[in-house]
């Protein structure tokens, strides 16, 4: 009975890992162009970009998003808030000493970019209404201080996907 009872303690706390590898302290990146969308304006408004948009297959009820945003414009602007059919509770958080915490919006400068990445900024998806398997694409909505809101697809990698390593 003790071998099952480690067992499944083993396998609880692996879960539990692999679910917070968005929220880690490793150092990753968002490089890439997959989920690719953009907002672009000649009215005064920022021209934003996302690319390499991704969420690593959830192991829980939870999930990390991470993509890049960049603004070619002399606008700054800011990302307020994400929306997803996955979750009621999409949440930006900020990660700070290697501890997580949510926060109203990101700051996303003039000519410049915001990146959401692991050990780092990220979107967090809390009590999913269905688990994503990998190959999937999960869409969302960003939305924007200045700027019209911008949909994206981002695709389902390998739990312990991360972009910087490859």
């Amino acid at each position: 009975m003790t071998r099952r009872t480690t067992a499944l303690s083993a396998a609880v706390a692996l879960a539990a890992a692999l679910a917070l590898t968005g929220c880690s302290s490793e150092d990753g990146s968002s490089a890439g162009s997959s989920g690719g969308a953009s907002n672009s304006s000649s009215n005064g408004k920022p021209e934003l970009k996302v690319s390499g948009a991704f969420m690593p297959q959830p192991v829980m009820d939870m999930a990390g998003g991470f993509l890049t945003i960049t603004n070619d414009s002399a606008t700054a602007d800011k990302l307020t808030s994400v929306t997803s059919p996955i979750s009621d509770d999409v949440q930006i958080h900020e990660t700070k000493d290697q501890k997580m915490r949510q926060v109203k919006s990101f700051d996303i400068p003039a000519n410049g970019e915001l990146k959401l990445e692991r050990g780092g900024n990220h979107i967090m998806f809390m009590g999913l209404k269905q688990k994503p398997k990998q190959g999937d694409k999960v869409a969302v909505e960003l939305h924007f201080e200045k700027s019209d809101p911008i949909k994206v697809e981002l695709p389902v990698e390998a739990p312990n996907h991360n972009p910087k390593q490859h």
